[in-house]
């Protein structure tokens, strides 16, 4: 039972991983627009929405799906004044029930509750405000469904992790 739970863990991570890892290339390509957006405005004088829209859709995109990631790495700030002072067991203790009653039952009601907003987005072909903007703008909210499925799963995995390494089976 214990291998199986080790291994449904590992599976989350390294699908969160892929991912985070794939959408972290969105990032050179968000510069790039920027750069081309801020020389047209300044130099010839050219705005376009198009651009503007892009940028907050991949900056969304990137940020989202990565964040899943960047917990599993411990990569997220913290704002725990007295955990580098903690032993590995009592950050075990606090990982773990962190998750079970905080970071699970969030994600997991906001993932199911963000759905219906991508969902509406969806029947209504919703595109943006603006007539020269971008269209399909349900793509967004479909991405913040999916992270926030994959943060939920991923807070599974992080307590599996921590379940594991307090019974002695795995280290953190």
């Amino acid at each position: 039972m214990l291998a199986r739970l080790g291994l449904l863990a590992r599976g989350i991570e390294a699908v969160n991983a892929s991912i985070g890892k794939t959408v972290s290339y969105l990032y050179p390509v968000l510069v790039a627009i920027v750069v081309v957006n801020v020389g047209l405005r300044y130099i010839f004088g050219l705005g376009l929405i198009e651009f503007e829209e892009i940028q907050w859709h991949i900056y969304a995109a990137a940020f989202l799906l990565g964040f899943a990631w960047t917990y599993a790495e411990d990569g997220h700030v913290r704002v725990d004044l007295f955990r580098d002072r903690f032993s590995a067991r009592r950050k075990a203790w606090i990982e773990l029930l962190g998750c079970v009653l905080f970071l699970f039952p969030f994600t997991a009601i906001v993932a199911y509750h963000s759905f219906d907003f991508f969902w509406q987005s969806w029947l209504l072909k919703e595109s943006s405000d603006v007539p020269s903007g971008l269209p399909a703008r349900y793509v967004i909210k479909f991405i913040l469904s999916a992270s926030l499925v994959m943060l939920c799963a991923q807070s599974v995995a992080s307590a599996i992790n921590s379940a594991l390494f307090l019974a002695g089976r795995r280290g953190r």
